[in-house]
């Protein structure tokens, strides 16, 4: 399973690149490509470098070290030697509602985020639950794959916007003039591509979120542990408290994927849309693999 769902990321890797050089030749022809891959290799370089630092900062995440109130240092410092990783860094993020993340461009430069709210609220086995979740991440370069995969969506978009700005500045040509693009071709880019790789980056997110379940759980041995955890920080009663006592955080939607759950999407959005697979499906999962050699 691990094996088929690593090559159906690769392939959908491989159909968004596809879909970018498309965009990019309806624009502009072989020009237009050209400056699709410039630009393209230009945003993936400084997310490469520097999304981990960019997206901790956006979340006001502080270090944090061995003797945190919670016990988040030493699991993490014990998890990872149990999944044969290099001690990543360790961060806490002031906030109240519930969630985690691993950002990171490899094992060697990782970094694991929980907020106080999820030290809260769960218990330290289901919180070692999730930690463990979150270093599966790591170990299945996941945050990389998460970050080339939104650099390109975001490059397609971009595109999509610019023949939009195109089509705009061009309706005065005249019908006769046939060195521009198709008007069909633009208008299907403009529809069409930012959709299929908002929906291609949205199945990858799921697929590896349900991988990563199943690693964590085979890293702690507990896949219970992280069941539960899931099943709370999903209650939709605690997260109605949360946002009346006006403790919801302002968080960009483009971040959603990155975490445990998305806690942050209302009940009534359409699963297609949903970057996280439902937690009812992850839950039955995990207890389905009680007794399989990952439980205690």
């Amino acid at each position: 399973m691990k094996l088929e769902n690593s090559v159906k990321t690769v392939f959908l890797i491989c159909v968004m690149t596809g879909l970018f050089i498309l965009v990019g030749n309806v624009i502009g022809g072989r020009a237009g490509v050209f400056l699709a891959l410039v630009l393209s290799l230009g945003f993936n370089f400084g997310m490469y470098w520097f999304s981990d630092k960019i997206v901790l900062r956006m979340h006001r995440a502080q270090p944090i070290g061995p003797g945190d109130p919670y016990g988040v240092f030493q699991m993490v410092q014990e998890l990872s030697v149990r999944a044969g990783l290099p001690m990543p860094s360790v961060y806490m993020i002031p906030q109240a509602l519930p969630n985690a993340f691993a950002t990171g461009r490899d094992p060697a430069h990782a970094a694991v985020a929980v907020t106080e709210g999820i030290c809260r609220l769960l218990s330290p086995r289901e919180l070692r639950g999730v930690l463990s979740h979150e270093l599966s991440h790591i170990r299945n370069r996941d945050t990389l794959i998460s970050t080339i995969v939104a650099g390109i969506a975001s490059a397609i978009m971009q595109l999509a916007n610019m023949a939009r700005w195109a089509m705009i500045f061009a309706g005065g040509r005249s019908s006769d003039d046939r060195d521009g693009p198709n008007p069909l071709a633009m208008l299907l880019v403009i529809i069409v591509a930012p959709i299929a790789a908002i929906l291609i980056q949205l199945y990858i997110s799921r697929t590896r979120e349900f991988q990563a379940d199943a690693s964590g759980a085979e890293i702690s041995g507990d896949p219970e542990a992280l069941a539960s955890a899931l099943e709370k920080i999903s209650n939709p009663s605690l997260l109605q408290s949360i946002a009346r006592a006006g403790a919801m955080p302002r968080t960009s939607p483009a971040l959603t994927h990155m975490y445990i759950v998305n806690n942050l999407s209302g009940q009534s959005f359409l699963s297609i849309f949903s970057t996280h697979p439902s937690t009812g499906e992850r839950v039955r999962r995990l207890r389905g693999l009680l007794g399989t050699g990952y439980g205690r």
